[in-house]
């Protein structure tokens, strides 16, 4: 029996071919795949950073166009620069007044835990004794911190040459997160200062060297990525003062110290999706805690509840529908987007896996009811 194989057959046995050929060679060199995309990102992630600050700016940005300067005549490259400017200066002095709340009060903190070393060291010694555990353990560990320095500067001395390797190595660091916020600054800039004549440039390029149906495909997932997008940031953004509201009313009814500033900073710390929460829940605490142990507690518990009524409620209702992805992604791209560039991955993973999951589920039911239109025809055919 002989099989005849058509061109399209022919094609789709390459492809398959292919794939396969390219899954295998990944898969063996995964390891150095892995680094050199590590390098890849890494290299552009200033580039990355920048969008994503142009992003956010730009709904700043249209919100004061609507709003403030819609019904003033003057030109539009006038209004462009005047949102701009008045968009980065509510950023800066939002971030100034963050600064504002939260470092004289871990500076508070810091001292107060300094003043009342001696009096924590006499509690240790009560509950010890209430406790029937030998005091020596107590006077082993003074011993131990006074002997500190005297260990530290031995330390230093035997191994100066590895601590000035890493204390270069952070410097360095430092130095190039500094730069990468620089350039991811000034291109966002760019971005928002350019940004029409840069779509059409791109739109230039792909109708030159792409198909129109290809376009008008790219297109359409340009418009669903930023739809989407907006609607993540506006979401989180309305999420994280909802938080930072309800935070500050239930503290002021516990009686809880430091109300605004925590609020504040939970509410911050919220528009890290999922782990947000705990890194405020952590620093919040232990700014009570100096203050009172027992109010840290209160605290804890109550931040536990509001997570609840967040997470069940509030999260669904504001963001969950605004970007269209089950709890279950949200959790699996906010992890990967964590280990790959900390923060800011986090951040961008959850609207990134949001457009992928609209894409793809698009593409899904577009496939399906072909599929389906196939049937139907092949069916009245057979009952012709």
């Amino acid at each position: 029996m002989v099989i005849r194989l058509t061109k399209e057959v022919k094609k789709d046995i390459i492809q398959i071919i292919l794939i396969a050929i390219i899954l295998i060679f990944a898969f063996l060199n995964i390891k150095e795949i892995w680094s050199i995309l590590k390098f890849i990102i890494e290299l552009i992630m200033p580039f990355i950073i920048g969008i994503a600050i142009a992003f956010v700016l730009n709904i700043l940005m249209k919100f004061i166009e609507r709003k403030l300067l819609d019904k003033v005549k003057m030109k539009t490259k006038s209004k462009r620069t005047i949102s701009l400017l008045l968009g980065l200066a509510l950023v800066f002095t939002f971030i100034i007044v963050l600064l504002l709340l939260i470092i004289p009060q871990l500076k508070n903190t810091f001292t107060l835990f300094v003043d009342n070393m001696p009096k924590y060291e006499e509690n240790v010694r009560i509950l010890l004794t209430k406790l029937n555990i030998d005091t020596a353990i107590m006077e082993n560990i003074e011993n131990a911190v006074q002997n500190f320095g005297d260990v530290a500067i031995d330390f230093i001395k035997n191994n100066s040459d590895q601590i000035l390797e890493v204390t270069l190595g952070v410097a360095s660091n430092v130095i190039g997160v500094v730069v990468n916020l620089v350039i991811a600054f000034v291109f966002a800039i760019y971005l928002l200062v350019q940004k029409e004549k840069l779509l059409g440039q791109i739109s230039k390029v792909l109708r030159a060297y792409l198909p129109i149906k290809r376009v008008m495909k790219i297109r359409d997932i340009a418009r669903l990525s930023n739809t989407t997008c907006a609607h993540f940031v506006s979401g989180q953004c309305l999420e994280a003062v909802i938080i930072g509201v309800l935070c500050f009313i239930g503290m002021l009814i516990l009686g809880i110290p430091y109300a605004a500033t925590i609020s504040v900073l939970i509410g911050v710390t919220a528009l890290i999706p999922i782990y947000g929460a705990f890194i405020g829940t952590i620093l919040g605490a232990f700014l009570i805690f100096m203050v009172s142990p027992l109010k840290a507690l209160i605290f804890i518990i109550f931040i536990l509840v509001l997570q609840q009524l967040e997470g069940n409620l509030i999260y669904p209702k504001v963001v969950g529908k605004s970007v269209g992805l089950p709890g279950i992604w949200v959790f699996v791209a906010v992890t990967i987007g964590g280990a790959l560039a900390g923060i800011v991955g986090m951040l961008i993973s959850v609207p990134i896996a949001s457009i992928t999951y609209s894409v793809l589920a698009t593409n899904v039911n577009y496939r399906l009811n072909a599929k389906n239109s196939k049937k139907i025809l092949v069916g009245k055919k057979k009952s012709v």
